[in-house]
């Protein structure tokens, strides 16, 4: 990634620190940087709040365990529907004003569930439809808040800031669900649901006072269908964060039982009430934290791969106890495991989705990470729910359990850890096209590279370029092909297609180190001296 000048509340540079000097607690000394983590994690507590509130008001409204599900489906289907245009919002325009307008929409929804359950107008339709607005705003606000990171601190702090941020969301998970229960306990739903729309207030004012520089663009910004387009082939062109897709469905599409039957297990197989599953919630958060904690050292006695399927397999175990424990605390006990185990995988997961995507990209790149995660939850649920209420509860959980041994088997086939030396960061192209004068919205444009190769070594400079066709794919490119002439032998012509000139343009922007790698192997098989020729051939105007 190229380092951008990061800017403090007051639009001071922020200065890199040393490598060797930060520490896990660093980036708390950027003033912005803590003072919008602290507001976070006070969202995030209300978030927690709410979800409590929201499921617990489900119980007393319906006893179908298919609605109860639903809860958790209304919860997750925004992210699937709105995660992706939301990372191309977040890619294209300020991010900073995108972000407040995000907070304004959670408050609102927020406050206007409060005053319909002071009201005693809340119904199960209505309870679905505010849970689905609540998560819309979440669904506007995630991908850029992921994407912002950089912009708050230096290049060096950057990875503790990350750990930071999922420090935060767990500490929140230990803290809300059990204030949330002891609110619904002695005040009732409507002032849950009103704490949430109040915590919210603190980041759209953080956010208010961030005064951003400007920033520089040389080229004008992508259109929106445009712009979902690029990341589209992006993700299809990039086989990590494909991998990383992969393993996402294989977890949360069955791990989502575990969290859309906890409400069912916990009023009905155990009959607590709402402050007892409020700890239960707790239990969950504190086995995160407990995770987040330990996660340093894990990584370094284990790869990706077997973290994730160690993580599964121990998070199967917890649907088991869920299943079949009958005694509070005992199932208490298990659901440490449960958020242990859950940390474990979704930071995993997370830092596959981070590593796998290039700036230019990384909000869109990390969208569909998230429409793919709360897809797979969102189906999951669903399908748990259904199965629950046909059959019981405990033999969904046996067949949740069953299934997600099954799916880690996928680890066979999509690793994790492939490329481990992958390097996304900007190593922008120049090149003889940036200084043509040709009108930005010309195309489609046709690019031909011509190659001459030493008949010795065809095989392998066939098996070489056959890494630009991926290049070309995620900068853009709509079509790529390779050609040999068959009147000289040697001479191949790389070709690839693009939809306009501007879009070629960005092309050169958007490479790489690891394309400049890939394309200096293929190069090296050319034997004339220089780089191979190039002509551009662009549409008749």
């Amino acid at each position: 990634m190229t380092q951008v000048n990061d800017v403090s509340s007051d639009g001071a540079a922020v200065h890199e620190a040393p490598a060797a000097s930060v520490s896990p607690w660093h980036p708390l000394r950027q003033p912005l940087f803590r003072m919008l983590w602290i507001a976070t994690v006070v969202s995030n507590i209300g978030s927690w709040m709410s979800d409590v509130g929201t499921s617990w008001t489900m119980l007393t409204l319906s006893a179908d365990p298919l609605s109860v599900a639903l809860v958790q489906a209304a919860s997750s289907l925004p992210m699937f529907l709105f995660a992706l245009p939301s990372g191309v919002m977040a890619d294209i325009v300020d991010r900073r004003k995108y972000l407040i307008f995000s907070q304004v929409w959670v408050f609102t929804a927020a406050a206007g569930l409060s005053v319909l359950a002071a009201l005693g107008l809340v119904t199960p339709l209505v309870l679905l439809v505010a849970t689905f607005l609540l998560s819309t705003g979440a669904a506007m606000s995630s991908p850029p808040f992921q994407a912002i990171v950089p912009d708050l601190v230096s290049k060096a702090e950057l990875a503790p800031a990350i750990a930071l941020n999922s420090l935060g969301i767990n500490i929140s998970r230990a803290i809300g669900p059990a204030l949330g229960g002891l609110v619904l306990s002695f005040a009732g739903p409507w002032v849950v649901f009103m704490l949430n729309a109040l915590s919210v207030l603190g980041v759209g004012l953080v956010l208010y006072r961030w005064k951003t520089a400007p920033a520089v663009q040389r080229l004008p910004p992508e259109h929106f269908f445009s712009a979902v387009r690029a990341g589209v082939r992006y993700v299809h062109a990039a086989p990590v964060l494909r991998n990383v897709l992969v393993r996402t469905v294989a977890f949360f599409l069955f791990g989502s039982a575990g969290w859309a039957l906890l409400p069912l297990v916990a009023q009905r197989e155990l009959g607590l009430g709402p402050g007892e599953y409020g700890i239960l919630l707790a239990f969950i958060g504190l086995g995160a934290i407990s995770g987040a904690m330990l996660l340093p050292r894990l990584r370094k006695a284990l790869n990706p791969d077997r973290l994730m399927v160690l993580a599964s397999l121990l998070f199967a175990l917890t649907m088991l106890a869920l299943a079949f424990v009958r005694q509070f605390w005992l199932l208490a006990g298990a659901e440490l495991f449960t958020g242990f185990a859950w940390i474990a995988v979704l930071s995993t997961l997370n830092v596959g989705a981070q590593r796998s995507a290039a700036r230019w990209v990384k909000a869109r790149a990390l969208a569909v990470y998230l429409t793919v995660f709360f897809g797979s939850m969102t189906l999951g649920s669903a399908l748990w729910g259904q199965l629950a209420s046909q059959t019981s509860i405990p033999v969904a959980l046996c067949a949740a359990t069953l299934g997600m041994v099954l799916a880690s088997a996928t680890v066979l086939r999509w690793k994790l850890d492939k490329d481990p030396d992958l390097n996304l960061e900007s190593s922008a192209q120049a090149g003889a096209a940036v200084s043509l004068d040709i009108a930005h919205e010309r195309g489609p444009v046709m690019v031909s590279i011509e190659y001459h190769i030493d008949p010795a070594n065809v095989r392998p400079f066939v098996a070489a370029i056959q890494e630009m066709r991926r290049v070309r794919r995620r900068g853009g490119a709509l079509s790529w092909s390779v050609y040999e002439d068959i009147q000289q032998p040697g001479i191949f012509v790389e070709t690839f297609v693009v939809g306009s000139w501007i879009e070629h343009l960005r092309q050169h922007e958007r490479h790489t180190v690891n394309d400049r790698l890939i394309q200096s192997r293929v190069q090296a098989f050319h034997l004339d001296a220089g780089p191979p020729p190039v002509r551009h051939l662009v549409a008749p105007g």
